[in-house]
């Protein structure tokens, strides 16, 4: 299969049969975002919602986006710790270098670190080749070095790869990304760099579009997530995997968090998901494929 974005690349995709461990059909990831901005950059979103003109910086916005290194992130982890559950944490390169202590303690919990980009606005199809390599290469021997061990995972800033990411991230020794919405399930991907699983994420349970875009309520986000769990129930037959996607600086806030925490207490009073994190999600789809 030809990939437009990223070269050639073979394709080995699980079957539609196919079930997590002990026979589940949903595999969910409570999947937290600790970003940081360019110095000088300000967060794209903010609460105000009326973009200030001629492209001035906006300090409302950067401030915002500041809030989920300083308060946010720190409340949601909370929340996986109370709840005994294990999270996906994507982070910036730039939170290794400010806070390289506490990137240290979230590795050390058991949480799993995921490669998030040197910086939020390094948007990788509007950067240059050698930019692109760079962003990829500092920020993963920050992570490397505040974190004790080199990430395994990646995801980039909005989700989206450009024509040279996947290559890199092979080329750089990754296992897994999460640059991909076009499957329910894991697949494999091979290019003449190596291969790499992408295990894609679910972009209907995140905080920011939620939020922001649609204006839905935090109360409205656990009903929409409790309907469609029930709806797969009811269905059966799929096998999916479910992220709940929060950021620091939006549902990290009080006004947000406990829908977060509502939906984690949900979850972990089940027994028919499996409540995993990334890396394990790509190893079981190697383990039931042979890939």
């Amino acid at each position: 299969m030809q990939d437009r974005t990223q070269g050639f690349s073979e394709i080995t995709r699980a079957s539609r049969d196919m079930r997590w461990p002990g026979g589940h059909r949903i595999a969910l990831v409570f999947t937290l975002a600790y970003e940081m901005w360019s110095p000088g950059v300000a967060s794209g979103v903010g609460p105000m919602g009326n973009v200030l003109p001629g492209g001035v910086f906006d300090p409302n916005a950067d401030s915002y986006g500041r809030y989920n290194a300083t308060a946010g992130i720190h409340r949601l982890l909370r929340i996986a710790d109370r709840a005994g559950v294990a999270a996906s944490i994507m982070t910036s390169g730039r939170i290794a270098e400010y806070a390289p202590d506490h990137l240290k303690d979230i590795a050390a919990a058991g949480h799993e670190i995921v490669g998030h980009a040197y910086a939020q606005d390094l948007i990788a199809p509007t950067l240059s080749p050698e930019a692109e390599i760079e962003s990829i290469r500092r920020s993963t021997d920050l992570i490397e070095k505040a974190a004790g061990a080199r990430p395994e995972g990646w995801i980039s800033p909005r989700v989206t790869a450009g024509e040279r990411t996947l290559r890199q991230l092979t080329a750089h020794g990754y296992r897994w990304h999460g640059d991909a919405v076009d499957d329910d399930l894991p697949y494999l991907q091979r290019f003449p760099e190596g291969e790499i699983v992408a295990v894609p994420v679910t972009v209907d349970f995140n905080d920011l579009p939620h939020a922001m875009r649609f204006g839905r309520t935090p109360r409205q986000f656990v009903e929409m997530f409790d309907d469609t769990v029930t709806a797969l129930r009811r269905t059966g037959g799929d096998t999916v995997i479910l992220d709940v996607l929060v950021h620091g600086h939006c549902y990290g806030r009080p006004a947000g968090a406990w829908a977060f925490e509502e939906i984690v207490r949900r979850c972990t009073e089940q027994d028919d998901l499996w409540i995993t994190t990334r890396g394990p999600i790509a190893d079981h789809f190697r383990s039931e494929t042979g890939a």
